[in-house]
């Protein structure tokens, strides 16, 4: 038998909750309980006085009554019977196989051994009985007990001795079934987070002052739009002659390019002051809308879900009615019971009374009036989910009576949930919507970031760049603050992550800032304010992830010197149309372009007269047209990196200005090309590292400018001698190859200053090595070497000595002969520096003032 307490918690939803739960909904909870009071009172009351009395009736009243059926197989007939009361009532008898005729009104002794008497024995009996008052039954207390027991289970009706435990499981069902929505965990999470929601929205005192001043500067612009919005003056897109986009601009013609700020900002006083932690909770509350919003409307799991359990309980309505009107007739206070043990009691007939049965009655009415009332209601509730889309949900009213006339309408499963809410109290969802204005957000939002961000804490994140430029980086904001505009020497301004960046007019008074990142920052410009970058800004780092993402206004900067565009720019829909703008941009030096290009693009070749510097860094794109790189003529510094470049490119033997080329990270074999780098005068840096290189062609002899050689990590294993013939070579790394021996030739290195083979197989120095007085980097390191000459002591200008990773057992003394070696710039095992000399020891803890370098 279950008690209240334990299934309590089938409807145990929290208070929070009631906002989702309409009158029906409430109602049929009531009704539920009172529903699980029956079955419990039922219960309590069968555990406590449920049973049947019955007893025998003579052989010669059931003969009167009926005629049993003495086959072997069981008959069940239904007698007429008269109630004490005069009610009328259905008797079920139940007869089984028969068997062997025992005389009832003779004790069961004497009836078993009545088989074997003579007949005047009998005849003395039938006298007895004839002349004895009273009913005569010769049964024992015992045999009484038996079948009382023994008849509940045969005669009584199953209904009459289940009813308690069928009310009792239809209502744990019932009340399963209109609270699962509140439990699934598909659609609990999204319920709590909205309800969650709604209280912040309904309930907290800074949504009130936030929307009351928000709604105060709408209907002060609201009134000066419509008074005085003919005599304002219009701003056009560009202020003169030369910041307007030219016919031949394809980007601009085709987009119709119009800054942001195409009308003045209209000042109004503020009525009411959001102070930093209210401006906090409406960033997050706002944001929490919009996430659930997206989460939420993109489904309509609890919609089906409410509907599938409101059918759930109207079949369950039907199907209780049903079987339970069938029932009713069959509990009846008598009962006639065939038990079939004769051979026990000296009875085939006994007559029963159900004392629970006028009870039983009763309360079956009762339940199945409550069945029929909650039947009703979710008849009802089936009419309100389809005589209106639920699905959607529409703000109109809101849009009309505030404001925020920007307000959306929402679908699915967020609409459903707004619609439950009407039946509460249709205010939430009023208040509710406002937070689904970009207006009202927008003004939330500029008011928090303006009292967060200072000019005293703005002036706290300004910091030295290595350029020794005052810089300042904001990140994910929800705006650029007004006060930022206030650091007027300021160099470098960094925005990262900040979709509405606004540069206001006000940025001409920083007349310092020549550097500019946007980093997934699509900011938009006023007209003056782009009067003043096109005039004063020189750097500008754009970082996007599709080239539509640009700023329009970017490509207008003609006094950009250097552009760094970072992002997808081989868009099959945009077609490189941002990089076809580039033709504006007459003045700029230096374009790097990290991106996933196929080939330059022909039109970069517009600027290409006045480049100076070009870097492209693909993401393993296969750079394949490269013929645009001839028409760079003035070129001086070219890096094509990770373009899964196989060979050297021909296009880059016609730069005859180039000075630097860096090839880092291609798939480069063979450089047999390198001959081609004769013509070449002035290239004095070349870079082939992270390549697949197996060996260096003697034509490298034909760079005779070469000053720095960089092939490490590749699969280099020698050093030709032709290497050692360049004579102004100042720096060499063929670190991370599988070189083993150094030739004797670079002694002739004399110009040689930073020399690293870090990495390889090399286990002997030649001594010849040292003769290279001007080394200044020595990167011997992960090597096989056994010993360091006491020649080291030669390298007077030796600055850095790379030793760790090596088979040494020693050092060498004459370490300390090197003047500029101090210990910050030694690599070498603890154990090693340890076992040298005191005096060496000292001298190289020594401090220095002397600037060296540590390698390029």
């Amino acid at each position: 038998m279950f008690t209240l307490a334990e299934v309590a918690s089938l409807n145990d939803i929290q208070p929070t909750y009631r906002i989702l739960k309409p009158w029906w909904d409430v109602f049929m909870d009531y009704l539920a309980v009172v529903m699980l009071m029956v079955a419990i009172f039922a219960g309590t009351m069968q555990l406590t006085k449920d049973q049947v009395v019955c007893l025998p009736v003579l052989q010669s009243t059931v003969n009167s009554k009926a005629q049993p059926s003495m086959s072997g197989k069981a008959d069940f007939t239904t007698v007429e019977t008269t109630t004490g009361q005069g009610e009328d009532a259905s008797v079920r008898t139940v007869s089984f196989e028969s068997a062997p005729t025992v005389t009832p009104d003779v004790p069961l002794s004497r009836a078993t051994s009545s088989q074997y008497q003579p007949t005047e024995s009998g005849q003395e009996l039938k006298k007895e009985q004839k002349d004895s008052s009273g009913r005569k039954t010769n049964l024992d207390f015992q045999q009484y007990v038996f079948i009382n027991q023994m008849c509940y289970h045969l005669a009584l009706p199953w209904y009459s001795k289940y009813f308690p435990y069928l009310v009792l499981i239809h209502t744990i069902i019932l009340i399963v079934s209109s609270n699962f929505w509140f439990k699934y965990p598909k659609t609990c999470s999204k319920i709590e987070h909205f309800v969650s929601i709604l209280g912040k929205c309904f309930e907290s005192p800074w949504t009130t002052k936030a929307l009351s001043e928000t709604a105060c500067e709408d209907s002060e612009e609201n009134k000066q739009r419509l008074t005085g919005a003919q005599s304002l003056p219009k701003y056009v897109s560009t202020s003169s002659d030369e910041g307007s986009p030219s016919a031949s601009t394809p980007m601009i013609t085709k987009s119709g390019f119009k800054f942001s700020a195409d009308k003045p900002m209209i000042e109004v006083p503020s009525v009411t002051i959001l102070d930093k932690k209210d401006g906090e909770q409406a960033k997050a509350l706002f944001e929490k809308v919009r996430k659930f919003r997206a989460h939420v409307e993109d489904s309509d799991l609890i919609y089906k879900l409410y509907v599938g359990q409101t059918v759930i309980k109207t079949v369950k309505f039907i199907f209780i009615l049903c079987y339970t009107a069938n029932f009713v007739n069959t509990i009846s206070f008598e009962h006639i019971c065939n038990p079939k043990v004769e051979h026990l009691i000296g009875y085939t007939q006994f007559e029963c009374t159900h004392n629970m049965a006028y009870m039983l009655k009763k309360l079956l009415i009762s339940y199945i009036s409550l069945i029929c009332v909650y039947g009703f209601i979710c008849l009802y509730t089936l009419f309100w989910l389809f005589r209106i889309p639920l699905k959607e949900y529409s703000f109109e009213k809101v849009r009309e009576e505030s404001s925020f006339s920007d307000i959306p309408d929402v679908k699915n499963d967020f609409a459903f949930l707004l619609h439950m809410v009407d039946q509460y109290d249709q205010l939430y969802s009023k208040r509710f919507g406002v937070f689904l204005s970009e207006v009202s957000e927008n003004k939330l939002r500029e008011i928090s970031l303006n009292h967060e961000w200072t000019f005293e804490k703005l002036r706290q994140h300004v910091s030295r760049n290595a350029q020794d430029k005052q810089e300042l980086h904001l990140v994910m904001l929800s705006g650029v603050p007004d006060a930022v505009f206030d650091l007027t020497d300021l160099d470098v301004l960094k925005l990262e992550l900040i979709a509405e960046a606004k540069i206001p007019a006000k940025i001409s008074q920083m007349t310092n800032l020549q550097e500019l990142h946007l980093c997934h920052c699509p900011a938009k410009v006023e007209q003056t304010a782009f009067s003043f970058l096109r005039d004063h800004l020189r750097c500008l780092h754009v970082k996007f992830t599709d080239v539509a993402e640009i700023p329009a206004w970017v490509y207008l900067l003609k006094n950009l010197r250097e552009l760094y565009l970072v992002g997808n720019l081989n868009s099959e829909n945009n077609k490189m149309i941002g990089l076809e703008s580039l033709r504006e941009l007459r003045h700029l030096k230096i374009l790097h372009m990290k991106s996933n290009l196929t080939k330059i693009p022909p039109n970069i070749t517009d600027v290409a007269p006045h480049l100076t510097k070009l870097v492209i860094h693909n993401d393993g794109t296969k750079l394949v047209v490269l013929n645009s790189l001839k028409k760079m003529t003035n070129v001086a510094e070219l890096e094509l990196q990770n373009c899964e470049l196989e060979r050297i490119p021909h296009a880059i033997f016609s730069l005859s200005n180039l000075q630097e080329l860096d090839l880092k990270s291609n798939s480069i074999r063979t450089i047999e090309e390198i001959i081609s780098f004769q013509h070449l005068k002035r290239l004095t840096c070349l870079k082939l590292w992270h390549n697949k290189i197996v060996n260096i062609p003697s034509s490298i002899t034909h760079i005779k400018n070469l000053e720095s050689l960089y092939l490490s990590n590749n699969k280099l294993e020698s050093l030709p001698a032709a290497v050692f013939s360049l004579q102004k070579l100042r720096c060499l790394d063929v670190s991370y190859n599988s070189i083993s021996l150094i030739p004797v030739e670079i002694g002739l290195l004399q110009n040689l200053q930073h020399f690293h083979i870090t990495g390889n197989k090399v286990d002997v120095l030649p001594k010849q090595l040292f003769k290279c007085v001007k080394l200044r980097t020595l990167s011997l390191g992960q090597n096989c070497i056994t010993s360091i000459p006491d020649k080291v002591s030669q390298l007077l200008q030796l600055t850095h000595l790379e030793l760790k990773g090596n088979c040494l057992d020693r050092l060498p003394a004459t370490l300390g002969q090197c003047q500029l070696l101090r210990k910050s710039g030694l690599v070498v095992e603890d154990h090693l520096f340890d076992a040298l000399p005191l005096e060496v020891k000292e001298v190289l803890n020594q401090d220095t003032s002397i600037p060296f370098a540590n390698g390029i």
